[in-house]
């Protein structure tokens, strides 16, 4: 039985002049890795964030929508969410055409998160 390869997404954090900046790892696209701050790291690893996470995983919605009514939180909040997950690289939203409309499933596309802190 083959092993599943671990999808790793790494993220660093580095003091400089008295503040912390992020910045991306070499060879990697700018868009996975765009951060403005730490402050963008703090919205991004937030529990509401984990629990989008989660519900994607386990209970799989066909949509933005779907995970919306199933996380119990209204539509546009869920959406700037996912939009911020999908820039960061945590997740794909994929087109699937469904009679007049294109809906847009959320899926995961890491399975880890690396953080590194240089001091």
């Amino acid at each position: 039985m083959a092993k599943e390869k671990t999808k790793t997404r790494e993220i660093t954090i580095k003091e400089s002049k008295g503040a912390f900046s992020l910045f991306k790892k070499s060879g990697t696209s700018k868009k996975d890795y765009d951060f403005s701050g730490v402050l963008a790291l703090r919205q991004l690893l937030s529990n509401e964030k984990a629990r989008i996470l989660h519900v994607i995983k386990t209970q799989k919605p066909k949509s933005i929508y779907d995970l919306a009514k199933k996380l119990d939180r209204g539509f546009k909040s869920v959406n700037d969410d996912i939009k911020l997950l999908e820039r960061f690289g945590f997740i794909e939203l994929i087109e699937e055409k469904t009679k007049n409309r294109i809906r847009h499933k959320p899926e995961i596309v890491i399975d880890t998160i690396t953080i590194h802190l240089k001091i």
